[in-house]
């Protein structure tokens, strides 16, 4: 009998506003993350991101099932590659890029660059093993979403309407179902949404 390799989920994700942007025109998130600075309970050992109760009950899981993190060029380059630290405690962050890593990038740093989503994909699944894979909501998420390699839709619903921008789900077209919500939680100024997408 063959032996069954067990993968996690992979779910698309970011901060949002109601009108749907993860950014303005400008690359500017504006109050999309101040739900993490807005309450009392540390949610990392850095005591610098302190959310509501019903945050960090939703949350704190949530970040502790990821194994990988796949990103876009352009989110890479806008935080400087996080320094060479991945964000969140995540162990790998998978880049999506066709060009080659920056001058000088540490070749140690946990930092993998793939010519394409499904290239993406197939690394990211390697290193989680049975953990979550995180894909940021943006054109690359928009992408893995069209090709049927996203399992959940997960936002921060913030209550600002941007107007234009960056969209959560970037250039899709065509139309994707999901199912009704299995999680609904509000917290401070934010609310925490998952949707499974339907098959």
């Amino acid at each position: 009998m063959k032996r069954r390799e067990l993968v996690g989920k992979v779910v698309m994700y970011s901060s949002v506003s109601v009108d749907g942007f993860i950014a303005d025109r400008n690359d500017q998130v504006g109050p999309l993350f101040e739900w993490l600075s807005n309450g009392d309970v540390p949610l990392d050992e850095s005591g610098q991101v302190k959310v509501s109760q019903a945050s960090y009950d939703y949350t704190r899981p949530y970040w502790d099932e990821i194994g990988v993190t796949i990103a876009g060029r352009h989110v890479f380059d806008l935080t400087d590659g996080w320094g060479g630290e991945p964000p969140s405690g995540i162990a790998h962050v998978v880049v999506v890029t066709h060009r080659p890593s920056p001058e000088g990038w540490d070749p140690e740093a946990p930092f993998h660059f793939a010519d394409s989503v499904a290239a993406a994909m197939a690394k990211a699944r390697e290193l989680a093993g049975e953990r979550t894979v995180e894909v940021a909501a943006g054109d690359v998420g928009g992408q893995m979403l069209a090709a049927g390699l996203v399992d959940e839709v997960a936002m921060d619903v913030v209550p600002v309407v941007f107007g234009a921008g960056k969209r959560y789900f970037g250039s899709v077209g065509g139309q994707h179902l999901l199912e009704d919500p299995h999680v609904v939680i509000q917290g401070n100024r934010v609310l925490h949404l998952r949707y499974r997408v339907r098959r």
